[in-house]
């Protein structure tokens, strides 16, 4: 799986456990496609922070997910659901998941 979109998966899960900044600066990163030059800029800090903060958010999000695994649970319990249910149940549980 592609980096970008794994972070994006585990940030979903995750993100309440970081700061109001972490998660500026990861969603204007991941989601608004800003470059750290930017995101610099607006908040009135240097390149080096922002890539810093990112950098401690994708690793703790990698931590996290290897102690809890709350991604690779859900993936489990979607992937026994969906040969045991009929496709129609298997979307509305996956939608809620």
């Amino acid at each position: 799986m592609d980096k970008r979109i794994r972070l994006n998966i585990l940030y979903d899960y995750y993100k309440e456990l970081f700061t109001d900044k972490q998660q500026s600066y990861f969603e204007d990163y991941y989601y608004s496609n800003y470059s750290l030059g930017e995101i610099a800029e607006i908040n009135n800090i240097s390149r080096n922070a922002v890539y810093n903060q990112l950098k401690i958010v994708e690793d703790r999000l990698e931590e996290l997910e290897s102690i809890l695994g709350l991604v690779a649970k859900k993936d489990k319990i979607l992937q026994l659901l969906k040969n045991k249910i009929d496709q129609s149940l298997f979307n509305e549980i996956e939608d809620i998941l």
